[in-house]
């Protein structure tokens, strides 16, 4: 069951601007890093559906949530059909990423009661996933249009919330450049929690340059 609602989910993104994304096999390097993003101020954090054990790492992590990151709320990625949605809704998803636009995804977080931000890029994508009621989107993959793409969507769709993912850089120039287009939020991940970082366990270097982007992103408050 999910621990927050859609409104306190779009709330937690649109404070902090910043949603982690990650995956990892091992349930205790997914709980360090996630350690790492809730002491730096983050309290969303999106688990990517990408290897065999992600579903069994997203329920042992959720399980952990009450004791150990009470504000944190703990989202699943990469949910491609409306089966996998199921089951990550049944582990206690607050919210559901997809990388596309798969209505039946939608209407299994609509029946939960939890936010769906599907996957799109094109204007038409963007317009019809809002259709389908999705609040919020994932520009996806961000990286290939770049900031100024932002600012030509929020032309003829000003409504947008959009977040970016996908070649996302973290440095701050390329962050202020997101967040000045009018970005709803950043998504990060393989820039901040490389391999070289997670073999060596050098989660001190992913807690600083969290902590750094969560100062960034702060100056970039919304009402």
């Amino acid at each position: 069951m999910a621990r927050f609602n859609a409104k306190q989910v779009y709330e937690k993104i649109s404070q902090g601007k910043l949603l982690p994304l990650f995956n990892e096999a091992d349930t205790g390097v997914c709980a360090s890093v996630i350690d790492c993003c809730y002491a730096a101020g983050i309290t969303v954090f999106e688990l990517t559906n990408r290897n065999t054990r992600a579903l069994e790492v997203f329920k042992e992590l959720a399980a952990m949530r009450e004791q150990r990151w009470p504000d944190l709320s703990l989202g699943a990625g990469t949910i491609l059909d409306h089966a996998t949605a199921d089951q990550y809704i049944q582990a206690g998803a607050d919210f559901i990423i997809a990388p596309d636009m798969n209505p039946e995804v939608g209407e299994a977080c609509m029946r939960a009661g939890i936010p769906w931000m599907p996957g799109c890029l094109s204007p038409t994508e963007i317009a019809t996933a809002y259709r389908l009621g999705a609040e919020v989107i994932k520009l996806f993959p961000a990286g290939t249009v770049g900031p100024a793409y932002i600012r030509h969507i929020h032309g003829p769709l000003p409504f947008a919330k959009i977040i970016v993912t996908g070649g996302v850089k973290t440095d701050e120039m390329a962050a202020r450049a997101w967040l000045d287009a009018g970005v709803f939020a950043l998504g990060i991940g393989s820039s901040l929690f490389t391999e070289e970082r997670l073999e060596n366990r050098r989660f001190h270097e992913i807690q600083a340059d969290v902590q750094r982007l969560v100062l960034i992103a702060s100056s970039y408050n919304r009402e």
